[in-house]
Parts: C-alpha cells; structure tokens; sequence
C-alpha cells in the first residue's frame, strides 16, 4: 500500500514538513510505502473552473505547466492522501487550497476517483486559525467521499524546528499514523475479501 502526502507549507525543511515526515515514518514502520511531494512555493495556480477536466475525462487538468497533473497520478495511485500546512491567516496556504480546489475538480469530474481512499491531514499552527485550517483539508476529504483518518493533527510551531519541541504534538503525529496504518490494513483486507 502507498500514501503520499503534500506539503503546503513553502518553508522546505520548516515545521509542517517535520510533522508530515513524522506521520510518514510511522507509516512506513507499518510496511507502507510513503512520499512527500512539496506543494509550498511552487507557485501553483488557482482552478479556473474551465471544465476541461469535466469535459475531456482525462483526470487531468488543463493547465500543464506545473506538476499538478503528475501529483493528481500520485494521489489517484495511492491508497491514502495526507495534507499538511501551516496557518496562513486563519486558513491553509493559498498553494495548498489551489492544490485542493485543481485535484478535487478534476477528481470529481472523472469517476470521483479518490473515492474511498483514507485522507488525513496535519497543521502547524501559532495561535489560532488551525481549526479553519484542518477544516478545509478534511472538508475536502468528504468531498472526495474518502475515509477521514482520526487524531489530533496540530503541533504547536512558528519558528524552524519548533515542532520537534511540541512532545505531546508528535505523540500525536505517531498516533495519526497508526491510526491510518491500521485503516489502510482494514481497507487491503475488506478488498480482498477477509473483513
């Protein structure tokens, strides 16, 4: 099984990357293969609702000059989708709603396909705003009728590496991804007929 995950933060190497590389390593304790795409300072452009994902039925976008097409492969390849970002102004990075708002029309528009894969999401946050964050990314996971995996996402960060500080934060991070580990294995067996 294989979950890959996006990074909205444009910090490389800051603090949503350090939690997302944290649920990831838990993941791949489980045997799952894992990768980290970085979406944050990419530039990505907003959907335009053109309709030519809608209309053409090749899940893919009509903008190709950004990987965004190649990331919609990853997830529609993958058993499970995690999103990470930052608070940025009581809500996730603009890079990372563009993301959302591009995969999700194009995933709708050809079959639903992210249809009953598991999503979770993680956020860095300061003071507020992570609840509007975390709801945005899981509104989209219910959109795409995907499984939500349970668990506290926050760690408390603003500076480099103040995630790794936050003790109880990363206890979560860990149980994120057994949580998701656990219903990812549930997923494989009801596929194959043992559930």
């Amino acid at each position: 099984m294989k979950v890959v995950a996006f990074n909205g933060s444009p910090r490389r190497g800051g603090n949503t990357e350090s939690m997302l590389q944290t649920v990831l390593e838990e993941l791949a304790r489980h045997g799952i293969q894992t990768e980290l795409i970085q979406v944050g300072g990419t530039g990505l452009r907003t959907c335009v609702a053109c309709n030519y994902c809608q209309q053409h039925r090749t899940s893919e976008c009509a903008f190709t000059g950004d990987p965004v097409n190649e990331w919609i492969g990853k997830a529609k390849a993958a058993d499970g989708i995690i999103l990470g970002s930052p608070v940025y102004f009581y809500n996730v990075t603009g890079e990372m709603k563009a993301l959302m708002d591009r995969m999700g029309y194009v995933a709708r528009g050809n079959g639903r396909m992210f249809t009953g894969k598991a999503g979770a999401a993680v956020v860095a946050m300061r003071r507020s705003g992570a609840i509007t964050a975390l709801d945005a990314m899981l509104n989209f996971f219910m959109a795409m009728q995907m499984y939500i995996v349970g668990g506290p996402s926050f760690v408390v960060a603003r500076d480099m590496g103040d995630a790794s500080q936050d003790a109880e934060g990363l206890q979560n991070l860990h149980a994120l991804g057994r949580n998701m580990a656990q219903l990812l294995d549930m997923m494989n067996q009801y596929r194959q007929g043992k559930a």
